[in-house]
This record gives C-alpha cells, sequence and structure tokens, in this order.
C-alpha cells in the first residue's frame, strides 16, 4: 500500500474511543510523503485510545510486513484483523521515531487481544488478514502524530 497515493486514504477510517463514551479525537490527512494520522488521546470518560483502519489483503505465503514510517516517539500498535476471528485483533508494537524508519513485522510479533484483554486466537497468517490499523493507547494522553509512507509484504 502506497499512503503517498490518494486513492488509498479513500479506503482509511477512524475508529475512536468516542464509540465507548470517550472524548479522544483524530484525523487523517495526505501529503506528497504519505498519509498524516494525528490528534488527541484523551482519558476522560473512560476514553483513552484512537485508531485508523484500512481495508488490505497480503499474498498466500507472506512471512513479513515492512511499514516504512515517522512519528513523534511515541509507542503504537500496528493492528491486523482476519475473517476467521473478527472480534479479535492481533497487534504488535513500535516506537514512532523523528525520522523515517523501516518496521519489520514477522508473526511471532503479534499478539491476539480482544479490547486489550490477551485471548487465545487462531493462529495468524498473514494472508488471512482483510484489515490493517494503527492504534495509540496505554495512557498516552495529548496530541499524537505518525505518518505512513508504505505498507508491503515480504
Amino acid at each position: 500500500m502506497d499512503y503517498a497515493n490518494p486513492n488509498t486514504m479513500r479506503d482509511c477510517w477512524i475508529v475512536n474511543d468516542g464509540v465507548m463514551g470517550g472524548l479522544s479525537q483524530s484525523s487523517l490527512r495526505q501529503d506528497l510523503h504519505g498519509l498524516f494520522f494525528e490528534g488527541v488521546v484523551s482519558l476522560a470518560n473512560n476514553g483513552g485510545f484512537a485508531s485508523m483502519r484500512s481495508s488490505v489483503k497480503f499474498p498466500q505465503g507472506t512471512q513479513v510486513l515492512e511499514l516504512l514510517a515517522q512519528g513523534d516517539g511515541k509507542r503504537y500498535k500496528l493492528v491486523l484483523r482476519t475473517e476467521l476471528a473478527p472480534r479479535v485483533s492481533y497487534a504488535a508494537d513500535l516506537i514512532a521515531e523523528p525520522t523515517w524508519q523501516t518496521y519489520r513485522f514477522n508473526l511471532s510479533q503479534f499478539k491476539s487481544t480482544v479490547r486489550g484483554q490477551a485471548v487465545n486466537a487462531p493462529t495468524l497468517s498473514f494472508s488471512d488478514v482483510i484489515e490493517f490499523g494503527i492504534l495509540i493507547s496505554n495512557n498516552q494522553a495529548g496530541s499524537f502524530a505518525i505518518q505512513l509512507k508504505t505498507l508491503q509484504s515480504i
């Protein structure tokens, strides 16, 4: 996925803690270098997370995902969802460094959760993934910004 391509942004959407009464806010915007996911995480009203999501499909045999991104030094989660376990999120951590970095993720880095709680779930296969997302949570109140350039399967 090339996040500098204007067509890619059309397939992205926001899911914040407002679905549970929280007050966090976020938005997506694009420039020539990629897609910005930015906003403010609020802990008020039992809130505390913001996320962006997009539909995705990785080829059979994918062993590694590579994300080219830069950010604000905060901890984010790369989140994947499958049709096999639609309520389960498979998440891996990354620190969004202030310069462009290539983050490599293999299957063993992803932990299965439901609403942040660890669960036993079907084994993740990248070729089963239908949704990709970036999540900021873990009591990181305040402004945030991460820019995505590309997401590739290897």
